[in-house]
């Protein structure tokens, strides 16, 4: 069994999750992971499949006939895990360049980003934009998380960091 990393694109329209899953079930595929979302009208996808070498092909070809989808992929292998992993929330006015500021910050600690979702919503007092992440970082070393801390804060005053969990 192999293991790919599949992106997928389309028109959102219902069932449409349900066809992806019965093509991956026809060809004996396993869906080992997921993220989908809805943007703008376009269904978006990330999945990590298990799948025989042999059905591959056909599966991809399966999904390719799918009305209107749009599929990339590659073959994955298992890498070093992380020795420790965070998650936080950061929260700040909405500005141009906000996401680029906060990966040069968690790059230039060596720090990788698992896992970045973000919106920009109203607040509700005060009509002001803000931008808000969600993001998972895998650490190669337990000393880099108070310098993270400390290198988000530098990006203004009005940066509020939340921790949601740690793991060793």
């Amino acid at each position: 069994m192999l293991r790919y990393l599949v992106t997928l694109q389309a028109p959102d329209r219902k069932g449409l999750v349900e066809q992806i899953a019965n093509v991956i079930s026809r060809h004996n595929g396993n869906w080992l992971d997921s993220e989908m979302r809805h943007i703008d009208g376009v269904f978006a996808a990330i999945l990590q499949l298990e799948v025989s070498a042999l059905k591959w092909d056909t599966l991809l070809e399966s999904l390719e006939c799918i009305e209107g989808l749009s599929c990339t992929y590659s073959k994955t292998g298992h890498i070093a895990e992380p020795i420790k992993r965070l998650s936080f929330n950061l929260v700040a006015y909405d500005r141009e360049g906000l996401v680029l500021e906060i990966s040069n910050k968690i790059n230039a600690l060596g720090i990788n980003i698992e896992q970045f979702s973000s919106q920009q919503e109203t607040a509700g007092h005060s009509g002001i934009a803000l931008f808000r992440a969600t993001m998972g970082l895998g650490l190669s070393d337990p000393s880099q998380e108070e310098q993270l801390t400390e290198s988000l804060y530098e990006l203004g005053d009005d940066v509020v960091l939340d921790k949601l969990s740690k793991s060793a």
